[in-house]
């Protein structure tokens, strides 16, 4: 973890939206494919918001801020240089379709271990 943004990593972790808690809640401990999960993790510049490291995959989770944000285009691409894939998700429909979402995150871990 780059220690310059540990501490940016750690007031995220402590100032969780209501979509990210409850993520956190259902990709926590392994729940999913027994794949360990993190939350707010460095990866180069940025803090991403899930991380499967043994998946290489990424889960973000946008607010509407985030709508048509090139912004965001550039973060996944740096995020990707680091042979990370990027599943981006908008917190509404975590919030309304969580097994949805969640079912979504499994086909990526599954894929991910395909590939290796």
């Amino acid at each position: 973890m780059e220690k310059r943004l540990t501490p940016v990593a750690r007031k995220l972790r402590a100032s969780a939206t209501d979509a990210e808690r409850l993520m956190w809640s259902r990709l926590r401990a392994r729940q999913l494919e027994d794949a360990k999960f993190v939350r707010q993790f460095p990866i180069g510049p940025h803090v991403a918001d899930f991380v499967c490291r043994s998946a290489r995959l990424v889960i973000e989770l946008d607010g509407g801020q985030h709508a048509d944000n090139d912004a965001d285009l550039e973060r996944t691409r740096v995020i990707e240089t680091f042979g990370y894939t990027v599943a981006r998700f908008w917190n509404n429909d975590v919030m309304a379709n969580i097994d949805g979402v969640l079912e979504a995150i499994r086909r990526e871990v599954l894929i991910a271990r395909n590939a290796l």
